[in-house]
């Protein structure tokens, strides 16, 4: 299994430009991305959080 690249709850809201209590509120929920909970830290897998952003990608259809 290839080692996955964990990132911090900043980093990830960088990257998906959620806000930080945005995460935390859909953590709280049980919603939105996976995460990794390791004693009191939050971590983010880097493949996890491409993968939801690329199933959460729209493509709109070209209409005729």
């Amino acid at each position: 299994m290839e080692n996955d690249v964990l990132l911090t709850e900043t980093e990830v809201s960088n990257l998906t430009k959620l806000s930080l209590s945005t995460l935390r509120s859909h953590r709280q929920k049980g919603i939105g991305l996976p995460y990794v909970k390791i004693e009191k830290s939050v971590r983010y897998k880097k493949s996890d959080v491409l993968a939801y952003i690329e199933k959460h990608t729209v493509n709109p259809q070209i209409k005729d």
